[in-house]
């Protein structure tokens, strides 16, 4: 069976920058800022990094729905096998320019999940 590891997690926030500064202070996580879509990267001492981003209608993200990113090498395949067990598709395989393609899901329980694969897979 192939490794599906957690690999990117979103926060809300209504204020990306300060969330940044608020984890950088209290964790001492690493903060790197992409202005041009108001997107926060934190890099913490261990596990997966992501992104505090921009709660709103445009970006679909809401204050208290953190979204996680599962590893796929197919997400195609997964999203296949997701639909199966009942799950539903909200945003079709999705390219993300020049770092792989993603696509969300809600599972049975209505929980947005997003797959992730990297530029070597599609």
């Amino acid at each position: 069976m192939a490794d599906h590891p957690i690999c990117h997690i979103e926060i809300p926030a209504l204020d990306p920058k300060a969330a940044g500064a608020f984890y950088a202070e209290v964790f001492g996580w690493q903060i790197q800022a992409d202005p041009v879509r108001n997107y926060h990267l934190f890099e913490p001492q261990r596990g997966p990094a992501g992104a505090f981003v921009q709660a709103g209608e445009a970006t679909g993200a809401k204050v208290g729905e953190v979204l996680i990113y599962i590893f796929t090498d197919d997400i195609d395949a997964t999203l296949a096998k997701a639909k199966a067990q009942g799950a539903t598709t909200l945003t079709p395989k999705t390219e993300v320019p020049n770092n792989g393609w993603f696509a969300i899901f809600a599972d049975p329980a209505g929980n947005r999940i997003a797959l992730y694969a990297d530029p070597a897979h599609s």
